[in-house]
């Protein structure tokens, strides 16, 4: 196990370490009953919400989209192609890519606006902080 990150989830939930136990396909994760948390360091934590954020292009608002390219407009064209790329949803996602100017800002600007929870937390969108470590419950 990595360096007290059950220990940090258990403090934060008021739990016993004995009650969590770490799922089978992530050491960072970890269960308890039902619900299922994410315990990263600042780095792991950048790095995920970086994969998440290219991994979902496509599902970003349209005028967010337009802020990060110089090809777009706010226009309807622009607001047409960007719908007609949404449409595809995940097969999109690449097209989506290639009208972003900087990709580096875009993921920065995306972290700023909305936080890391935001993408990082599908239960309610929260980013906890213990330490070294960053929590997020997964479901």
């Amino acid at each position: 196990m990595k360096n007290g990150r059950i220990d940090v989830l258990a403090k934060f939930l008021q739990v016993e370490v004995d009650d969590l136990t770490v799922t089978k396909y992530d050491e960072n994760n970890f269960e308890i009953g039902e619900k299922e948390y994410m315990i990263l360091t600042e780095e792991e934590a950048q790095e995920k919400a970086k994969e998440y954020i290219l991994d979902s292009i496509w599902a970003f608002n349209a005028d967010f989209i337009i802020e990060h390219s110089k090809v777009l407009d706010f226009d309807d064209a622009s607001q047409s192609i960007i719908k007609a790329i949404q449409e595809q949803c995940e097969n999109g996602n690449e097209a989506m890519k290639k009208l972003i100017d900087d990709i580096d800002t875009f993921i920065e600007d995306a972290i700023n606006a909305d936080g890391r929870g935001h993408f990082m937390n599908s239960y309610d969108g929260n980013e906890a902080q213990d330490g070294e470590y960053f929590i997020y419950r997964i479901n």
